[in-house]
């Protein structure tokens, strides 16, 4: 049987299809002859920087992936880890950011959705989202590339949209969305970052991957039938950048259905239960296409489907549509051969589609049909493993001459620059945010959002919990790509300790420009040994993630921005911590695990780096703070030493806005407390209250607790030191006995709490 050809495929068709005359002719060379239009579609997508990593696999084969606990590394839907008693954790982290920018409200809902269904494709049953989101300024801000009136309304539009995108379909799918970050810049101007992280738990005797096997087992298509939205959505939309067409994409984004996708996954896990699927893939980015091609190169094996079996709820489509559809909340499952009757009644019991649609074969091809007639053939291998790998041009951006530095106030009175400070959207109370999300449905939900540095649920059954924290800081990344992304891995690890959790696993989500672009491949390459180094030195292997490249308008890239997601085990879930105060009189510490304090003019350059800098001088230049990752060990592991003696009442690590604001956050969480502290400070005053070194955390505790805790922290080389204590009405900061900060404990928070509100309100 030869394949069909409809259509004369030219170079410029194939360009259009984002395929280089290279890469097509590379197609004629493993085809043998021209493909025909459905051959290209297919290559096209798969081939597609989104799905084949065409120009970051040489980079992402030098990030460490083995530990203790890992089951599952990268390769499968998403990360396993090992957290006892038989059980594993299931999580891994994408991005939908191309399509939140186009159509904001769906792109980010069905970024939600993708995300669980890689989490139960695994057999894991979803407990928890965590959200790290980028948005351009919602306020006017100073300083150089400050956003127009223009960005601001389209930015407060897309933020909007997002939020409410993300509420939708985490609400009614029923899972809760119970942490994250959310950071606002001018990098970010109609290029936002959607990166969604997901967690799940199964039995590790119970785990599903999605590897065909079994010559003659069926097939079986489940879930909603096909449309033609979505068509290049994921998988080209997120190769190319935005021009001032890209709002003609609109049609190219998924429409998500979070009611359905709840039935999926229910029928996904009873179907699993009946023992007879034997492998199983979520239809992603790249449809059907992806989740045919991919299951049969992993277990080398060949499938062959029949397109005129797959429901479809439009009338006319083509074969090329069906097969790069990305229509959402669809499955593809291989059965035992003769116990697919099982399957189809559980999904039959839950009112969903399920067909089978073809078989698996020895041959390890992708064969399509289309009522009998065959619309491609082609080596599921070429399709899923042999697309082009780039080692791209990188060569170091000419930075020009360096911005004006911070100059050091000769005063000592800072409480109006902190008021300003607080109000920053970035610092700022995300409790419009998180106020939209449900997040206490399941009943797991130990630190609610905002009252901890991480994220923590507990296992039900089990003494047990976890925690989670994504962190990435893209101004340091602008600045020195190798150092800010050790210090995404750092921080995500000393917040994931904060809660009282081990940091044991991490994710990834890897968002950059124009990987055409030199520049981008050096910031991309010095990210990956940067995160590389860090999760060497503090055990912490990545278990899988995304790369999401061409993040550009206009001809103008977001900064670099590699988010980490952490995971930590609790042994004791009661023992875990948050970061809010817990009562009037306990003593406030200063833990600090740093050798040598920094000079003067490294604490200016450090300081020219912060969000303080940003918003009170409109100032982002200078460098990271100096990092090293044996003072951060050092850290995290008393950290999680003293939440496992019950030592401490709260802890909250420092990082935007410094020690002022950790000391206001762990007031603002907590019922009307606030903190007074007489820090015996060198100058510069500024870089003592506003600085964001790390290797540092605020702890409170029973005064009876102080020497307990500075006992466990010299076992770590960490200096504990008495700084203040627990009051309320009034929060004050004092240098060398001369106040620096003062205000009513309200009133700060007050100012805290409303910037975001005040910002969406309509002018």
């Amino acid at each position: 049987m030869s394949v069909t050809q409809t259509t004369q495929i030219s170079p410029e068709v194939a360009a259009d299809h984002g395929l280089t005359p290279e890469e097509y002719a590379r197609i004629q060379k493993i085809l043998g002859r021209d493909p025909n239009i459905t051959e290209l579609g297919i290559f096209s997508v798969m081939w597609s920087e989104h799905c084949s990593y065409k120009s970051s696999r040489v980079h992402l084969r030098r990030l460490p992936t083995q530990g203790k606990h890992v089951v599952q590394g990268p390769g499968e839907n998403a990360g396993v880890v090992d957290i006892g008693e038989g059980l594993c954790a299931v999580f891994k982290m994408e991005s939908h950011n191309h399509p939140s920018f186009v159509e904001p409200f769906q792109g980010a809902a069905t970024g939600v959705g993708g995300i669980l269904r890689d989490i139960f494709t695994m057999g894991a049953r979803p407990i928890a989202v965590l959200d790290s989101l980028r948005f351009g300024p919602i306020v006017a801000e100073q300083g150089a590339g400050a956003a127009s009136p223009e960005d601001i309304a389209q930015n407060r539009r897309i933020f909007d949209g997002v939020i409410r995108g993300i509420s939708f379909y985490g609400n009614c799918f029923g899972v809760p969305t119970v942490g994250g970050e959310v950071v606002f810049d001018s990098s970010y101007s109609r290029n936002p970052l959607v990166n969604v992280l997901a967690l799940g738990i199964a039995r590790r005797d119970q785990l599903f991957f999605a590897r065909a096997r079994g010559v003659g087992n069926p097939v079986i298509y489940a879930g909603a039938k096909t449309g033609r939205d979505g068509i290049h959505g994921a998988s080209l939309l997120a190769s190319a950048e935005f021009s001032e067409q890209s709002q003609e994409k609109r049609p190219n984004v998924q429409v998500g259905d979070p009611f359905m996708e709840k039935l999926l996954l229910e029928a996904c896990l009873e179907a699993m239960r009946t023992g007879a699927v034997l492998a199983i893939q979520d239809m992603g980015a790249a449809g059907l296409t992806s989740s045919s091609s991919e299951m049969a190169s992993r277990g080398g094996m060949g499938i062959e489907i029949d397109l005129a079996r797959v429901p479809q709820r439009e009338t006319g489509i083509t074969p090329y549509e069906i097969m790069l559809s990305e229509s959402q909340e669809r499955m593809l499952l291989i059965a035992e051969r003769g116990r697919e009757t099982e399957v189809l009644k559980v999904f039959e019991k839950w009112g969903l589609d399920a067909v089978e649609i073809g078989r698996v074969t020895d041959n390890k091809k992708l064969r399509v049909l289309n009522h009998g007639e065959l619309e491609a053939e082609i080596s599921a291998d070429a399709i899923a493993e042999q697309g082009p790998v780039y080692e791209r041009p990188i060569a170091e951006p000419h930075r020009g001459a360096e911005p004006p530095l911070i100059e050091f106030s000769a005063r000592s009175i800072f409480t109006e620059n902190f008021r300003r400070l607080l109000a920053s959207p970035t610092i700022a109370s995300k409790e419009w945010i998180f106020g939209q999300y449900d997040y206490q449905v399941l009943t797991n939900t130990r630190v609610l959002p905002g009252g901890g540095d991480a994220a923590v649920v507990r296992i039900k059954g089990t003494p047990r919990a976890l925690a989670l924290a994504t962190d990435g800081n893209g101004r340091w990344c602008r600045l020195n790509p190798h150092l800010g992304a050790m210090h995404a891995v750092a921080e995500a690890a000393r917040n994931v300790a904060c809660s009282g959790a081990r940091p044991v696993a991490a994710t990834n989500c890897l968002n950059f420009g124009n990987p055409e672009k030199p520049e981008v491949m050096w910031e991309f390459r010095e990210a990956i040994d940067g995160i590389a180094e860090a999760c060497r030195e503090l055990e912490i292997p990545i278990t899988g993630g995304n790369v999401s490249f061409y993040n550009e308008t206009l001809g103008r890239a977001i900064a670099p921005t590699p988010i980490l997601g952490v995971l930590g085990i609790i042994e004791n879930a009661n023992r875990a911590l948050g970061m809010g105060f817990q009562q009037a009189g306990d003593a406030i510490l200063l833990l600090d695990a740093a050798k040598n304090p920094p000079s003067t003019e490294q604490q200016r350059r450090e300081l020219s780096s912060s969000e303080y800098a940003k918003v009170i001088h409109g100032i982002e230049s200078g460098e990271p703070p100096r990092l090293d990752l044996a003072e951060e060990k050092s850290l995290v592991n008393c950290l999680v030493a003293l939440a496992a003696a019950g030592a401490v009442a709260s802890a909250h690590d420092m990082s935007d806005g410094g020690l002022a604001v950790a000391l206001a956050e762990s007031g603002f969480a907590s019922e009307g407390l606030a903190a007074q502290v007489d820090l015996p400070a060198a100058a510069p005053f500024e870089a003592e209250l506003f600085g964001e070194r790390g290797a540092r955390a605020v702890v409170s505790a029973r005064p009876d607790f102080v020497s307990r805790i500075a006992e466990i922290a010299a076992q770590y080389a960490v200096r504990a030191q008495r700084i203040g204590k627990v009051t309320q009405g009034e929060f004050r900061i004092q240098l060398n006995g001369q106040m620096a900060i003062r205000g009513s404990a309200e009133s700060l928070r007050q100012v805290w709490k409303e910037a975001i509100q005040q910002a969406l309100q309509p002018e």
